[in-house]
């Protein structure tokens, strides 16, 4: 058998297997669910027509995560041309505020290659000032029409926020930070693991409604011109959802 023929099995396998544990055969309602169809760009970056909208840069998104968690990958914009290309300038299309999990790079979950995506990342997708000025660069200054909260299953910030919690002590130096942020998220109400996944869908939903007020932020998004998404990450399927609480 050639090396060629024994990549090719094997992909087959890796497929087949990943499709069977998570159900990605089927295709489910992603980040777009709901949402009118506003097909005015492809999702192929410079390789095509960029998007210029919230929801065109949502179904790029939508687009890619179906290419990664069924195996489908394309790795796009990292031509040579492309880098030259970006040299003299980046037009990414959407703002990704994920955690610093190594398990979730947005370039990956996303599908997306050099140029396309402006990430920012914090434990718990925590904001402060950097944050702050950082997607409010995104959106100000490159004119991106979409930010992406990118919360995720199993996210350790948001666990050691709800230990602490619970048992009254403080984690140590600038990591207390993170646990004041993410504890109006916490629901006493619920315990164990249910407690921990709850907090991981309430921070992102008040990451998002925080930005959202935020005036840079707020008058594009009443005329339009951009939408901040509360999402989702399972790690068990590899699948982006959004969330309740949308913008």
């Amino acid at each position: 058998m050639t090396p060629d023929v024994e990549r090719h099995e094997d992909r087959g396998r890796r497929l087949f297997v990943r499709a069977a544990l998570t159900g990605t055969v089927a295709v489910g309602a992603g980040l777009i669910a709901g949402l009118p169809d506003g097909r005015t760009s492809s999702p192929e970056g410079l390789n095509g027509p960029r998007p210029t909208t919230p929801v065109s840069a949502l179904r790029a998104l939508d687009a890619g995560n179906q290419r990664w968690r069924t195996l489908h990958e394309r790795h796009p914009d990292e031509t040579r041309a492309v880098r030259k290309t970006l040299v003299s300038g980046q037009h990414p299309f959407a703002v990704i505020l994920g955690c610093v999990d190594s398990r979730v790079p947005p370039e990956l979950v996303f599908d997306q290659g050099l140029g396309d995506l402006l990430t920012v990342r914090s434990a718990g997708e925590v904001l402060d000032e950097a944050v702050l000025a950082s997607i409010a660069y995104g959106v100000v200054e490159l004119a991106i029409p979409l930010v992406v909260i990118l919360g995720h299953q199993s996210c350790g910030a948001v666990a050691a926020a709800v230990h602490a919690d619970e048992s009254g002590a403080g984690l140590p130096g600038h990591m207390q930070y993170l646990v004041d942020q993410i504890r109006p998220a916490i629901d006493r109400t619920l315990t164990g693991a249910a407690r921990v996944d709850a907090a991981v869908d309430a921070n992102v939903r008040l990451v998002a409604g925080r930005l959202s007020a935020e005036p840079a932020l707020a008058a594009r998004i009443e005329a339009g011109g951009l939408s901040v998404i509360p999402a989702r990450y399972e790690l068990t399927s590899q699948r982006v959802h959004r969330i309740d609480g949308a913008h």
